[in-house]
Order: C-alpha cells, then structure tokens, then sequence
C-alpha cells in the first residue's frame, strides 16, 4: 500500500481524508493544516494524525495529496516533488500557468507522477458515454451553482467553468483556434456568471456558461455529433443518447422516422447506457495509485490540467 498525506483538511480536504482511510490502495498517515487550531479540532473528532510541518508530513510518505487552496498548490507540490513523492492535486493545478510548467517540468526532473483532481472524468455518467463521444461538433454545457463563498478567492472560470474545459478537452483532439467570452462579477471581485465560445481547428464549437450565483444547481453537458446527439447530466448522474440511422425499408409501426426534403429517411432511435454507480473522488485517486504502482499513465496528467488552465486564462483574458 502506498502510504499518503493530506495538505489541508478544509471542506474538500475532509473528503478525501475519509476516502483515503477507507481505500485498499492507500495507507493514510496524516495530514497537515496551516490552520492550527483548526487541524487540532479535526484530528480530535476523526482520529486522523496530525502534523505540525508540511516538511515532516512529506518525509513520512509515498505520496502527496494537495487539497489547500489554489494559491499554495504550486508551493505544496515543488516541495513534494523536489522530495521525490507522487503529487496528486486539485484542480485548478496552479494559479498560474508559469507554476503549471514548473510542476510539470519538476515531476519530470525527479521522477515522479502527478494527477490533477479533474473530478468529472470519472463521473459515471460521463464514464458511461465516453467512447460515443466521437468527433462532436458542437458542445454546450451549463454549470450553475448557487452561491457559496468558498471558492470565490478565483474567478468562476477557474472554480467551476475548469471542469468543463476538461472534459471537452479530453474529447475533442484539436488545438483551441479562437476563444471569446464575456462575464459579469456580481458578488466577488472576479466574475461570478462566464460565457465562453471555444473555436477548434477542426471546425468544433463549445458554448460554456459558469455561475456561481444561480437559485439552482445544474452540471449539464450535450455533445452534438453526425447522426447522434449525447446528454450527460453530471449532477443527476444521467445521460441520454440519441442516435440516427438508415431508416429501414419495412419500419416498425413505433419506429421514429424522419425524411428530409431530398427524401432520404432516417430512423431515430434511443440507446439507455448502463451507469454503473461509483464514488468519483475515490475512483481519481485509486487510479492514481495504480498508475505510480504499474507505472502508467494518469488518466488526467499533469499536462491535462495545465491546457484546461491555458484555456481558462485565455478566457479570462477576454474579460481584460
């Protein structure tokens, strides 16, 4: 078992804390919290060890788990790496993309593996229609949040709208040609509602909308590509696809079937994939642990965050 330890026990922290210490891949040897009032609290209620120093903590591990906030993930993960343990890190990877390189350029340097918490990959609805994915040409997602103030230290972009960058990143093989966005800030000091249009080389279009201000929560994305068209609602856990083939020439008294002006019939027709229910977070970091254990790649690298960041400020240089 690969022995690990937590940086930063806030909301998000805790998680993967109870995670940790129930998974079969990981022995779970403490953690630390700048706050120390407050890891002094959390090791009393839960029974996790607590360590005074990020140094100590790091000499007593196989592996690094940076839940801190965003703007200490670059110095977390360059003292881990330099000591010669496997980075896992939430998303975002860093603040900037400066820090994103460096990371990566350390991991290289020393050896070691680094994943970034880009929870919706392993989200089962997405799991279950990923392989239908293929070649879309336009994609439009919408994540709404009602406002919470963690998480309003970076702009929306970077909080929620990264998780979207990701995923279409991953599905669409081509470079980004042109970005254009628009976005308000309402309640923070950075934006707080984002709309984003994302022009690939291939010809693919994704409209992204982010709020952190919405009266309701909504984690929904919709792939349109030739003859089918895929919804994954990633809050619900659902998805939906719908598909188009050759009609037949004898179709059913229920078939759906669709003929266009040149007369050419099409069928419609529903396929239900199977979602096979799982813990997304304890999925990305026992899948990290079997990548430093068989010596694989990650299933979001290091490089993968880092283009979903890329992409993210050129959003917010439109803002500028």
């Amino acid at each position: 078992m690969l022995k690990v330890g937590v940086l930063g026990a806030g909301h998000l922290g805790k998680i993967h804390l109870r995670l940790l210490q129930q998974s079969e891949k990981y022995e779970l040897v403490g953690f630390y919290d700048e706050n120390a009032d407050y890891a002094e609290k959390i090791a009393a209620e839960f029974g996790y060890k607590r360590f005074t120093t990020i140094a100590t903590l790091i000499h007593a591990v196989d592996v690094i788990d940076i839940v801190t906030p965003t703007l200490s993930h670059y110095k977390c993960a360059r003292v881990a790496i330099k000591s010669g343990k496997h980075v896992f890190i939430e998303k975002p990877i860093s603040n900037t993309i400066e820090e994103a390189e460096e990371i990566i350029a350390l991991a290289n340097e020393f050896n070691v593996k680094g994943q970034v918490g880009h929870v919706e990959r392993f989200n089962p609805a997405f799991i279950a229609t990923r392989e239908m994915i293929e070649n879309p040409m336009f994609i439009e997602t919408h994540r709404l949040a009602e406002f919470n103030p963690r998480g309003t230290d970076v702009p929306v972009v970077l909080d929620l709208m990264i998780h979207d960058i990701d995923v279409i990143l991953s599905v669409v093989k081509s470079p980004v040609k042109n970005v254009h966005a628009s976005g308000v800030s309402v309640i923070s000091d950075t934006e707080d509602i984002v709309n984003a249009r994302l022009e690939f080389e291939n010809g693919c279009v994704a409209n992204l909308t982010a709020s952190r201000i919405s009266l309701k929560n909504m984690r929904k994305s919709r792939f349109f590509q030739k003859d089918a068209y895929i919804s994954v609602d990633f809050l619900e856990k659902k998805c939906e696809v719908v598909k188009m083939k050759d009609a037949p020439e004898n179709p059913g008294d229920f078939d759906m079937i669709l003929q266009n002006a040149e007369g050419v019939k099409k069928q419609i027709y529903f396929k239900n994939p199977e979602i096979s229910a799982n813990n997304a977070i304890l999925d990305e970091l026992e899948t990290f642990a079997d990548a430093i254990n068989n010596n694989t790649r990650p299933i979001v690298t290091l490089e993968d965050g880092t283009e979903a960041l890329k992409v993210a400020y050129r959003i917010i240089a439109c803002f500028k």
